[in-house]
């Protein structure tokens, strides 16, 4: 048998001699970390499309690539569009249309014969796939399970805030790299050798060069890597870490978004200081292991070196060809993939035609307006509550009402953004109660010492001896009398501040964010006596995706904190002053009340009742009230309750509260629309819950500029939503978190996962999409409708590489809704078609 001796060991962890990597291998690399997209952490949880970052290429290219390097699903399986098929949703003119529009002229309608090539379809393996194929399995540990269970271990002790191997923690260098800690960790480790019953392996560790250039370079020689394979294969095995790389990917997102909220002169000076990205790091890491399983065969087993050399190579020749054989292989799912989103769209564009005709175009001023976040689950409320009256009128907006806000909390040094993710803030809004910061610093202090002692490995049976018995009430009234308890936020004094200065926000500055938000609303004329802000939020109990069912615009945070503070903004005296000077009227009489919608029990609640129940009215009150009861026993069924269920919003509160619940609430599933247009277009129809809707009339915009922001915020949030949806359903194992029950949450607030190891998990939990025995989400592209003139729209689309991929790629439908006629045209290979 043959070993490295000492002296080896030390030539190969020298890479000072190793050829220098190729601007053409560095590109590969720098592009295989692109292809990852960020996942937020839980405090702040909003959906991201997982292929987010693959956008500039075809959806059915990317679906193809994943599935063969990774075996991941983009699509359903045939057995789903079958079912479809047999409940009659799909039928033969769907998916002639689909093949044709496709321009798929193959087999596709038998399904059995789409299986069988499915199932021999070869996929990609990592040098430690092959390496497990010759594994005993029934006594060993597949090197698979373990190179991610190490890795992701180490990840979670550095990325953690007080990790053991957090870098700030242990004041490392800042030039130390992420492979490096990792390396000189490992090299410590005398566990792994021991788990996987192979006592020589540390030393091979000990040959792993010291910086991550060294590892790549030897890397790419010894296992004889060509520049035109090496994209894939370090895109494959990032795909192995995705959680973890999705995190990273986080990271860099974050420091993209600070430079561009500091300005360019600001990031120019910070350029320097901005800290390099983990990403190839993480990928040095997973390579290394891949180095180091090669040369230990070699070294130690070399009747399988042969065996191991002759299946890499063969792996490496097939690569490009295997990619191309699952493009081949998913072309008729495709095909069934579009009818069903054909058969979603026609229904929905005959009914826009019927509206059409019959929907008035109602220009007297109302009594009461509604300004809704833009969310699916506001769609069954502003219905429900415009039956209670016609003097009523709602409108969507997005749920952060237009504020680019941090909010930091009176006692907290911590600053929550409430925006979307694709936003940096550009205004720090502090609040603080009338009794002054200090009580609560002291609570938030204490609160924060008792959860560190209660939950940290030392005392854990320390804790339950101490204070079990005074815990047990606790225990008690939260299993048998589960109740939501929401304290509102504190908010009685508020400050604006400009987050990049501290200098105060100047009553032009605060005159100039309101103009600029009540003309995003379009809400410049018409304006009612009383006018209802309503955010949404979502309380439930022992959810660690609890953020998820929050406002995605707010940055997974309620909506409370935007509606509240603009109200205030807007009732101001002062402010109304300056906005009449700039030709901006609000009528006298008119108050602004901030709302929440719970979406759990579909309550409105007033945030600030004591003065807002007066203003509004009983007969108001009661308009919100029976509008509640009306979207609750639309949307029990759903549930699993009766409408007709005696105390509805009572058992509804109780379902939220109740910690052993997995099911609170189906939040944004089902989603399959986005519907920028003036209300009267959809307010006949029942969009059942499915349909993102942001009020907009072309006519009031004679710049476009309004549709121009809807086009690259909103509808790219409502985008994100929909594939993270989608993405969580086709591969709940990949781009989902399993089975919420067996989540333990990682570094308080990065992510879970599932079980006490394996990779970070990212997305949506089962629970959240499948009810056990169906799944309440049916993954379709977002179809996205903009009442606007189709030229206008393509010139937008143009000027925006984001729009232009998405639409041009694959990713969802565009379409132009003539908002008098109900005519629908299609956006289709840069051409406008009818649909």
């Amino acid at each position: 048998m043959m070993s490295l001796d000492t002296s080896r060991t030390a030539r190969l962890a020298d890479a000072s001699d190793a050829t220098p990597l190729t601007e053409p291998q560095i590109a590969a690399l720098d592009r295989a970390c692109a292809r990852i997209a960020p996942s937020w952490p839980l405090d702040r949880l909003i959906a991201v499309s997982p292929y987010w970052t693959q956008r500039g290429e075809d959806a059915a290219t990317v679906s193809a690539r994943l599935s063969a390097l990774g075996n991941v699903h983009g699509l359903m399986p045939p057995s789903h569009y079958l079912a479809a098929w047999q409940r009659g949703e799909i039928t033969e003119a769907h998916l002639s249309e689909a093949a044709a529009r496709l321009d798929y002229h193959g087999a596709y309608r038998n399904l059995l014969a789409v299986v069988d090539e499915l199932s021999r379809l070869p996929h990609w393996h990592n040098i430690s796939d092959l390496i497990d194929a010759r594994r005993d399995r029934q006594h060993q540990m597949a090197w698979r399970d373990e190179i991610t269970h190490q890795i992701s271990q180490f990840c979670a002790a550095y990325y953690q805030a007080d990790g053991p191997l957090n870098a700030e923690r242990l004041h490392a260098p800042r030039s130390k790299r992420l492979y490096q800690h990792w390396r000189e960790m490992t090299l410590e480790d005398r566990g792994i050798a021991i788990l996987m019953g192979e006592p020589r392996l540390r030393r091979y560790f000990q040959t792993l060069p010291e910086s991550e250039e060294g590892l790549f370079q030897a890397a790419i020689a010894e296992l004889d890597v060509a520049t035109g394979h090496l994209e894939s294969y370090a895109q494959a095995l990032l795909l192995d870490i995705n959680g973890w790389a999705s995190w990273v990917a986080y990271q860099d997102w974050q420091q993209g978004l600070d430079a561009s909220a500091g300005g360019a002169q600001e990031a120019h000076q910070h350029e320097g200081e901005r800290a390099p990205s983990d990403m190839r790091s993480l990928l040095a890491i997973r390579l290394a292991w891949e180095l180091v399983l090669w040369r230990y065969i070699g070294a130690e087993q070399p009747e399988q070196a042969e065996r191991l050399n002759r299946l890499w190579h063969a792996e490496l020749v097939e690569l490009p060809t295997r990619i191309e054989r699952h493009q081949r292989a998913q072309q008729p799912l495709w095909v069934w993939q579009l009818a069903s989103e054909i058969a979603y769209q026609q229904p929905l564009h005959h009914a826009l035609l019927q509206a059409a005709g019959v929907a008035p175009d109602n220009t007297q001023t109302p009594r009461l307006q509604a300004v809704f976040c833009i969310d699916v689950r506001s769609e069954p409320m502003r219905r429900a509550l415009e039956r209670q009256s016609p003097a009523i009128q709602t409108l969507g907006f997005a749920g952060f009402f237009g504020l680019p806000l941090a909010h930091q909390q009176g006692g907290t040094a911590l600053a929550q953004p409430h925006l979307p993710g694709l936003l940096a803030p550009q205004v720090m809004l502090k609040s603080e109660p009338n009794t002054g910061t200090t009580h609560t610093a002291q609570r938030l202090n204490w609160q924060a010492r008792l959860q560190e002692w209660s939950r940290t490995a030392s005392a854990s049976f320390t804790a339950v001896e101490a204070g079990g018995l005074l815990y047990a009430g606790k225990l008690l009234r939260r299993s048998l009398e589960a109740k939501a308890r929401r304290q509102p936020l504190a908010m009685d004094t508020l400050s604006w501040h400009w987050r990049a200065s501290g200098e105060a926000l100047s009553l032009a500055d605060k005159a100039a964010l309101a103009r600029s938000v009540l003309v995003g609303m379009g809400l410049t004329e018409h304006i009612a006596s009383r006018v209802l802000l309503v955010g949404h939020g979502s309380h439930s109990s022992n959810n660690p995706h609890a953020a998820g069912l929050e406002c995605g615009a707010c940055g997974g945070q309620s909506g409370e904190v935007s509606v509240r503070a603009l109200a205030r903004l807007l009732n101001d005296p002062a402010l109304r002053g300056a906005l009449a000077e700039d030709g901006l009227v609000i009528p006298q009489e008119t108050r602004f009340v901030p709302a929440l919608h719970h979406t759990i029990t579909d309550r409105l609640e007033l945030l600030e009742a004591e003065t807002d129940a007066q203003v509004l009215g009983e007969e108001m009150r009661t308009w919100l009230q029976r509008a509640g009861e009306q979207a609750r026993r639309e949307r029990a069924p759903q549930l699993g309750l009766a409408a007709d269920t005696p105390e509805l919003e009572q058992t509804l509160d109780r379902r939220g509260a109740d910690w052993s619940q997995t099911r609170p609430e189906w939040g944004l599933a089902n989603n399959a629309s986005f519907i920028a247009a003036p209300r009267r277009c959809t307010a006949l129809l029942d969009l059942a819950g499915r349909s993102f809707l942001h009020d907009y009339d072309w006519r009031t915009d004679s710049d476009f500029a309004r549709l121009e922001a809807i086009m690259t915020a909103p509808l790219v949030v409502a985008h994100w939503i929909n594939m993270q949806y989608n993405a969580s359903v086709t591969d709940n194992r990949k781009f989902g978190s399993g089975n919420k029950v067996l989540h333990n949450v990682v570094g308080g607030h990065i992510g879970v996962f599932e079980g006490n190891g394996g990779d970070l998990r990212i997305g949506l939990p089962l629970q959240s999409l499948h009810d056990g025995e169906r799944w309440r989400h049916e993954p379709l592209r977002l179809s996205a409708y903009l009442a606007a003139p189709p030229e206008a729209i393509a010139e937008i689309v143009a000027r925006h590489e984001v729009l232009t991929s998405l639409t041009h790629n694959g990713w969802l439908h565009l379409l132009a809704l003539d908002d008098q006629s109900g005519e629908v045209l299609a956006y289709r290979g840069g051409q406008w078609v009818s649909s």
